[in-house]
């Protein structure tokens, strides 16, 4: 088993020295992506109306299709403007008022729990091997992207929901979306998807290189370091 101090001499080289700037960046941006994963969920702004002259009836039912009304909606959200008002009603536990969009929400929601899980995992690094928690974190980013995906692509096959045509107009249908237009929120989801794929491999690489870099028979010391940490020098 190599000694603390030989394995130390190893670590101190340029290459190491930027593998952890980069991997503290990584860590930085898959903190970032978990924040962007909750604005995407809760946002009411997937999809927003064209400016219609068209208002709400008196009773402010979304379920007449040949009213169309200014507003915006999300997965499980719907805001529209009343007397300049904006109005939102929906809930994340029951999926109203638009229920078709509840495939949607749960694999974007899985999506959520994964990066949270990835963020959380990288508190290992004091107690596990970099190039595990690196390969772990990668897993999870990799299942995310795989979720978001999938609440992207059903998410259009909603769109001829009663509650959307409302909104959208009698043209509204799955996969079109009548006068209505994609707004922030879903652009930002599907750049999610691709920065989860980006960091996926990243960490994929780092976890790698970090293996790559101990010989063959070097197993960490015992006391709730991690590698790194141990390799340091005192």
């Amino acid at each position: 088993m190599l000694a603390a101090r030989e394995a130390a001499a190893l670590y101190q080289t340029d290459f190491v020295r930027n593998a952890r700037a980069v991997g503290a960046l990584w860590a930085g941006c898959t903190l970032c992506f978990g924040i962007l994963e909750v604005v995407v969920l809760i946002q009411p702004a997937w999809v927003q109306t064209a400016t219609l002259t068209y208002q709400l009836p008196p009773s402010g039912v979304l379920s007449d299709p040949s009213v169309s009304a200014v507003g915006s909606f999300g997965l499980y959200q719907v805001c529209v403007e009343q007397d300049g008002t904006l109005q939102c009603e929906g809930s994340l536990v029951t999926l109203t008022p638009i229920p078709s969009f509840k495939a949607a929400a749960v694999f974007v929601l899985m999506a959520l729990v994964l990066v949270m899980g990835s963020v959380a995992s990288l508190g290992l690094f004091w107690a596990c091997s970099p190039g595990t928690v690196y390969k772990v974190c990668a897993w999870q980013q990799l299942s995310a992207a795989t979720c978001q995906a999938l609440g992207c692509l059903v998410f259009p096959d909603g769109w001829g929901a009663p509650e959307v045509r409302a909104l959208c107009g009698p043209q509204a249908r799955s996969y079109g979306l009548g006068t209505c237009t994609i707004h922030w929120a879903f652009t930002l989801a599907l750049l999610g998807i691709a920065d989860a794929l980006v960091l996926a491999t990243l960490a994929f690489v780092l976890g790698n290189r970090q293996d790559a870099l101990l010989p063959a028979g070097y197993a960490p010391p015992s006391g709730g370091r991690g590698v790194t940490s141990a390799l340091t020098p005192d």
